[in-house]
């Protein structure tokens, strides 16, 4: 074990990279990935079923995103404090249980609300939250690529959960879809987490990077313009992405196409996220996330006016390259301006702000359209604060490399 604990960082061998496909594997069934991409593929079936408008089921998601805003600081502050299997496991088991009960829902709009309320208290658990740190330990000169390939998780879960979802909704029914989607999330993330989660034991290497501390990071102009970044591109980006399928479909394309848009979406953001990995571990952080954002607005704005499959495509290509430069980039500038001693904690704060944005954006989404039947409007005013997010990304200071 020492000599892969002391392996060069560029060695297949390091044992630093187990942890990163713990990490990747985990996220790829996450809260992330498993319940915000198939969420707009489970949203007609679920209205469909129960006669629930689409601000009734998206106030689900809301729900779910405030628990995880409120339940973030927590989970970051026993993250910090010992070792993250503790509080991942039961978060993965208690997440991948959650979600196949969804198989079981009844008429009554509560037990939708309630489901989604446990699976926000452990949601962040399951995230890259609940990795970065201990995989942040183990790297330093190549901490963006490892970081990046946790996040990669998410893309590749964005790739296949959406037509997997489409697939088994048309073949097997809604409630099957949720049973199977549940079982392969605790299949495939816990015993990999079991398995290989683990923070370096050279525990110097956790305080790297920059000085730690709650306090140091609240009195930094650093932290709060990345819960501002945060907070002004969630609230459209986590609206387009769960009103993604719904939004195609009503524009006339097939709900398998749809699907496949939102795949497409995934793959985008999976290439954007190896992408800024390597950009990481050579340029400025904040200009890679500033032109990632950018190319976010410009999804936005396309796909207000999408009509076509090529519009479609294209806008939900741009919307997922930017999901590196509005969540991925946040772990490796904490991790650069504050240091790894309260790095969990620094996380859970700024997922807090996203969070909150986040539950916002499906809502106010699903109540323009059922008072207006319209997303146009709603999504050309959204990229407006994703610009803003972007250029803000621009007024950071400089930080060690």
């Amino acid at each position: 074990m020492a000599t892969s604990v002391s392996s060069p960082e560029s060695s297949l061998g390091y044992a630093g990279w187990r942890v990163v496909l713990a990490g990747h594997c985990g996220v790829m069934m996450s809260f992330g990935s498993l319940l915000v991409f198939t969420f707009s593929v489970f949203l007609k079936p679920l209205t469909a079923e129960f006669g629930w408008g689409r601000e009734e089921v998206s106030r689900a998601f809301a729900i779910a995103a405030m628990t995880v805003a409120a339940s973030s600081p927590f989970l970051g502050r026993l993250l910090d404090r010992g070792e993250p299997r503790r509080v991942v496991l039961p978060c993965l088991a208690v997440f991948g249980l959650a979600f196949a009960s969804l198989g079981f829902l009844t008429p009554r709009i509560w037990h939708l609300y309630a489901v989604f309320f446990v699976i926000g208290v452990v949601g962040n658990g399951t995230t890259q939250m609940g990795f970065s740190g201990a995989v942040s330990s183990w790297f330093t000169e190549r901490r963006g690529l490892a970081l990046a390939l946790i996040m990669a998780g998410a893309g590749l879960g964005s790739i296949v959960l959406p037509p997997l979802a489409q697939g088994l909704i048309g073949a097997y029914g809604w409630r099957t879809a949720y049973f199977a989607l549940g079982g392969l999330a605790l299949a495939v993330s816990l015993p990999l987490a079991a398995r290989f989660l683990r923070t370096n034991p050279l525990a110097e290497r956790r305080q790297s990077g920059g000085p730690g501390g709650v306090g140091t990071a609240l009195r930094q102009r650093a932290f709060w313009i990345l819960v501002a970044t945060l907070f002004l591109s969630s609230i459209a980006a986590n609206g387009a992405i769960a009103h993604l399928a719904a939004l195609l479909t009503d524009r006339g394309l097939e709900a398998g196409t749809a699907a496949w848009i939102a795949a497409a979406l995934g793959g985008a953001s999976l290439g954007g996220r190896l992408l800024t990995g390597h950009l990481l571990d050579r340029f400025w952080g904040p200009l890679i996330s500033c032109l990632l954002l950018f190319a976010m607005a410009s999804g936005i704005l396309l796909l207000a006016y999408a009509h076509t499959f090529a519009a479609g495509l294209a806008a939900a290509l741009l919307i997922g390259l930017g999901l590196g430069g509005e969540a991925d980039v946040t772990p490796y500038l904490l991790s650069r301006y504050f240091g790894l001693g309260s790095f969990s904690t620094l996380y859970g704060l700024t997922w807090t702000f996203y969070a909150i944005a986040g539950g916002l954006g499906p809502v106010l989404l699903g109540r323009v359209f059922d008072a207006t039947a319209s997303y146009t409007l709603v999504l050309t005013l959204l990229a407006i604060p994703t610009i803003v997010s972007a250029m803000l990304m621009l007024w950071m200071p400089a930080y060690e490399s």
